[in-house]
């Protein structure tokens, strides 16, 4: 392979080498052996069981389980200004609430992995990768052990994991053409935890009616129901959404990754920051649409459906107030799924060099720990959102290059990004 000389990532010229990054593919696409399955299972239950020895576990699940117990009380709610979901919410939090405390110690770190882990499943039958593949089994194993922000989940229980279940599984039934039914998965998601309601931007550019409005019906009437329920629902609307639009308070402020919380606190002025952020939102928005707009060239649709969705929900993270770490593992997953298809994102360095602020393993100076850490969450935020902005935004034209095959002249044809997944699916079984 030829290394091109001068460029300042000559290391990385390998890695982008279209022939070394088929070889790549194809390897971590064969089945993984005992060992790796070994492996990757006591990665996860090791996290999962030292979450459940650690004091201070399941802190902001604790939050809704006391709304529901709260609501078993006979009292309302949003009495507590921590609990900020929708009524909805809280007929999804009674069974925790009626779970003893011991039973969800061990219960809810398991959990956390579990939907993480089937929201990385789906990401990947998306892209048609056998599910016990080397990039199944050992990615998932990786991305718990070296990515920070998954170990942060699972540790306070956020109910973010749902959505980082939900978003690949709809994905997942849109691209079979089930869109009501990734509606009703969207729907529920939006019930537990309001993340998702940007995914209905991507009903709206397909022009899939039946889908939005599962997507919208679904939490809607079970909050009606909720706020029947409930002494005082129209706290929601009094008390917890002005304290949501504020940003919360100084509490959520050390870990809020949103340019509109961070800028200011490198000496930017305020609105300076609230424009700058809510003009990358509305690039990003551009972008998906026009990334919508410009049919796959190289698959089947799953990398325009993928971009358009982490497109969407990277613009919402920009401008919402707070926004955390562990917010991308809704996307993530889907993204690192898409590395089987030539020319997608994590075929380039960039992408990995906007993920390193998140390595657990990196020796970081103190003072960007603790209450500073959303200086990284928020290089890490923008970056993603630059450089899929960037993706959405380029020309659509298909790029042709030599292929040779033996026995025959060289010639040219676009290049297929089904192939390598499909094909080495076959190879491997």
């Amino acid at each position: 392979m030829r290394l091109r000389p001068g460029t300042w990532l000559r290391g990385w010229d390998t890695v982008r080498d279209p022939a070394f990054g088929h070889r790549l593919v194809l390897w971590l696409l064969r089945p993984a052996s005992g060992p790796w399955k070994a492996v990757a299972l006591a990665v996860v239950i090791g996290i999962s069981v030292s979450t459940s020895l650690r004091e201070n576990w399941g802190s902001d699940n604790a939050f809704v389980v006391k709304a529901a117990r709260t609501l078993l009380d006979g009292g309302s709610p949003y009495e507590d200004k921590r609990f900020l979901y929708l009524p909805s919410a809280v007929l999804m939090a009674v069974p925790e609430a009626l779970l003893p405390q011991t039973v969800l110690r061990w219960l809810l770190p398991a959990g956390m992995s579990g939907l993480v882990g089937v929201g990385w499943l789906a990401a990947l039958r998306l892209f048609s990768v056998p599910l016990r593949s080397r990039l199944a089994v050992g990615g998932f194993a990786v991305l718990a052990l070296a990515y920070k922000p998954y170990v942060n989940l699972v540790l306070i229980g956020n109910w973010t994991a749902i959505s980082a279940a939900a978003l690949p599984v709809a994905l997942l039934l849109a691209h079979r053409r089930a869109w009501g039914a990734a509606g009703l998965v969207v729907g529920l998601a939006i019930a537990c935890k309001p993340m998702l309601v940007p995914i209905g931007l991507l009903f709206l550019l397909a022009r899939q009616w039946r889908g939005l409005a599962a997507a919208v019906l679904v939490p809607l009437g079970a909050s009606l129901v909720g706020a029947l329920l409930m002494p005082s629902p129209s706290l929601f609307f009094t008390k917890t959404l002005p304290f949501l639009f504020q940003g919360q308070d100084a509490y959520a402020l050390p870990w809020d990754a949103s340019p509109i919380a961070v800028l200011p606190r490198l000496g930017v002025p305020e609105p300076v920051a609230v424009a700058a952020a809510f003009a990358g939102a509305g690039a990003g928005l551009w972008g998906a649409w026009r990334r919508w707009r410009r049919p796959d060239d190289s698959d089947q649709g799953q990398l325009r459906l993928v971009e358009t969705a982490c497109m969407v929900m990277l613009a919402a993270f920009l401008v919402s107030r707070p926004s955390f770490d562990h917010y991308l593992l809704v996307v993530l997953p889907l993204l690192l799924a898409s590395a089987v298809r030539p020319g997608s994102m994590p075929r380039s360095p960039w992408f990995w060099l906007a993920l390193t602020p998140q390595v657990a393993l990196i020796p970081w100076p103190s003072e960007l720990a603790h209450k500073r850490r959303a200086f990284k969450d928020c290089a890490t935020l923008c970056g993603l959102a630059i450089l899929l902005a960037r993706r959405a935004l380029r020309s659509g034209r298909v790029t042709l290059g030599p292929v040779t095959t033996a026995g025959s002249p060289s010639r040219t044809e676009p290049e297929c990004a089904a192939t390598p997944a499909e094909s080495a699916s076959r190879t491997a079984f």
